[in-house]
């Protein structure tokens, strides 16, 4: 039945490949051929081989060059997320420069001679904080995101007021290279199954983009999620790995969209990883065999990933299936092209199967980016994060009887500080208790200033602390990134419920909201340097603490891979930029990618790290011109 299937679909992509239209000269377009089932590009039978590659996870100087490989691996589109927290983190205020010009990625897709399949959300998945939903809809409680919701919907059609205006005139249709865009996504996985939200998106687009736009959704390969997630008016596309049957996948699609071009819009050449996880590897001969088995059907399809890229900064999401599971810094994704856009062995298996179905473009490859291995470079204490609230919190703490939330106190990302005083003595160890899981989604307990230990989502959720009435206790929250799929993306952070200590519950808080990065791009501690001298000790002290140090010039800006080993938690940054979180303790990512363009090839490189549990006794930090990506899970 599978052969003869196939047998089927080839022979009505031929028939497709027979058409050819009229159409005047001169005059572009885009569309859907339903008689024939395929696209139409300027009249004639179109096929897209295209690759997803996210601008906010590569930088701005980096962009063209990975485009450039994607057009000469044999691409002639490339699918595009815009994350919506990405260019709006604060209400009301957009932020289309520098790493997030949307346009100027647009433009240099356009001069490689890229085609872009636009994916603007509002929702977007991709492993992504919150996937990509800006927090501050979380400041009003019980907001049903992804539905109809008032407050939702509205937010949603002010933000898309602001972005699509800014894509029409890079549609096709207009001159540009904008063939498709998705309307949500995958919005069939989500228990809601609004159509009356898919309805208000569907009228948003049609009126900011015309009405010959092709709108898609895509959506997993079931029929609940094909039911929730498709609607009339918008056509409906599948997403599928290497383990599924291609042919019954594209019977799923048919179901939905009798007529039309069969159409997978992410097909997975590999997989996330989790803290904790096992590196995900997809083996590349099963990739390429399936794509050949998809454009011998005459299919559409877009790889998930091309080149992932890194979830700099706070922007990488989690998971909460059983438990809460944090996303890792890196989003190589065992992509053709590797996290630091090197091509790999995938990405030339790919480029031999392409190459049996339209002519890709001659010359060499581009070469990897060069790395160096920089060595070691030795850090000294600046302090501990509660000796330095002065410079960390400047506007100070708000008072509070019970703690806040991150999204409470407006402090989306990043890290909180709660503090409050022991309410009678403690000769014996006494349980303090997050008794509603209220900890999002890490806590470190220091009493007086001696670190005791932490308290963690769904996983540590009682620990004991001594010590005398009156002693100040400082509990550091981290937000590890907010739930990107399923139900429970309302994923508020910080403590989210009272605090028991044995038999009291914990009042009285001082809540200091920490700009840790507003300080360290203002090139603070480096610029104060000269107060901070390391601390005589055998052995740094544990506990949450600052450390700093400098890169020397070399005259070399070179892409390079930072090892901190045997330190055990943290964040890093280079030059006042935030590379992203570490934890090679839990694994398996024990590197994190410094694009060369971060350095400087003549000033000293300022090195900033938070280590939150313990730093080791050597304070040395690794620079090294490879990834370790996958070292085995303890």
């Amino acid at each position: 039945m599978a052969a003869a299937g196939v047998l089927l679909f080839v022979a009505v992509s031929l028939a497709c490949l027979s058409v050819s239209g009229n159409l005047v000269s001169g005059e572009r377009s885009f569309s859907i051929d339903y008689k024939h089932n395929c696209f139409l590009k300027d009249g004639k039978p179109f096929q897209y081989i295209s690759g997803s590659i996210h601008y906010s996870r590569i930088p701005r100087y980096y962009w063209r060059d990975r485009l450039v490989k994607m057009y000469m691996t044999g691409l002639n589109a490339i699918q595009v997320y815009v994350p919506w927290n990405f260019h709006e983190a604060v209400q009301g205020v957009h932020n289309f420069t520098g790493d997030r010009d949307l346009e100027h990625f647009l433009d240099l897709a356009n001069q490689t001679g890229l085609l872009v399949i636009l994916r603007p959300g509002p929702y977007i998945c991709a492993e992504w904080e919150m996937g990509g939903l800006p927090a501050w809809l979380l400041q009003k409680p019980n907001i049903i995101l992804r539905s109809a919701d008032t407050d939702y919907a509205q937010a949603v059609s002010n933000w898309l007021a602001v972005l699509l205006p800014k894509m029409k005139p890079w549609l096709y249709i207009n001159g540009g290279n904008i063939i498709s865009v998705q309307v949500e996504n995958e919005y069939g996985s989500y228990y809601a199954c609004d159509y009356n939200y898919m309805r208000h998106l569907r009228t948003l687009f049609r009126f900011f983009l015309g009405e010959d736009t092709v709108l898609f959704t895509t959506d997993g390969n079931t029929d609940k999620e094909m039911t929730c997630g498709t609607l009339e008016g918008l056509y409906a596309t599948v997403d599928f790995g290497t383990d599924t049957n291609v042919t019954e996948a594209f019977s799923r699609q048919r179901r939905f969209e009798p007529r039309g071009p069969l159409v997978n819009s992410e097909f997975y050449t590999g997989w996330l990883d989790h803290w904790g996880d096992q590196h995900a590897v997809v083996d590349a001969q099963k990739v390429s065999r399936v794509l050949g088995e998809m454009l011998t059907m005459g299919a559409n399809v877009n790889m998930y990933m091309f080149e992932g890229g890194t979830n700099f900064g706070y922007w990488n999401g989690a998971d909460h299936d059983t438990r809460f599971r944090s996303v890792v810094t890196s989003y190589d994704y065992d992509a053709p092209l590797s996290e630091a856009g090197d091509p790999t062995e995938k990405l030339l298996a790919i480029r031999d199967v392409i190459k049996q179905f339209r002519d890709i473009p001659s010359g060499p490859m581009p070469p990897a980016t060069p790395k160096f291995a920089y060595g070691f470079v030795t850090l000294r204490k600046v302090g501990n994060v509660s000796s330095l609230l002065n410079t960390l919190s400047p506007l100070g703490p708000v008072k509070s009887q019970h703690p806040l939330t991150f999204e409470e106190m407006k402090q989306y990302y990043g890290y909180m500080l709660y503090r409050t005083t022991l309410p009678r003595d403690l000769s014996e160890p006494t349980p303090l208790i997050s008794p509603l899981n209220g900890v999002h989604d890490r806590a470190y307990v220091s009493v007086n200033g001696v670190f005791r230990g932490l308290l963690e989502r769904d996983t540590a959720l009682v620990m004991n602390i001594t010590g005398q009435q009156g002693d100040t206790v400082d509990i550091l929250v981290e937000n590890m990134g907010r739930v990107n799929f399923g139900s429970k993306i309302n994923d508020y952070k910080g403590l989210l419920s009272n605090l028991i200590l044995g038999k009291d519950v914990l009042t009285d808080w001082k809540i200091y909201p920490l700009d840790i990065d507003g300080a360290i791009a203002a090139r603070w501690p480096h610029s104060d340097s000269r107060k901070y001298f390391p601390t005589p000790q055998k052995e740094p002290l544990p506990g949450p603490a600052i450390y700093m140090g400098t890169l020397q010039p070399n005259g070399l800006a070179w892409d390079t891979f930072l090892k901190l080993y045997e330190w055990t938690k943290g964040q890093v940054w280079i030059n006042g930029v935030n590379l992203g979180r570490y934890w090679p303790a839990r694994g398996p990512q024990q590197t994190l990618y410094i694009p060369g363009p971060l350095l400087s090839t003549s000033l000293p490189n300022n090195i900033t790290v938070l280590e939150l549990e313990g730093a080791p006794a050597h304070l040395r930090v690794l620079f090294m011109d490879r990834p370790q990506l996958s070292v085995p899970v303890q």
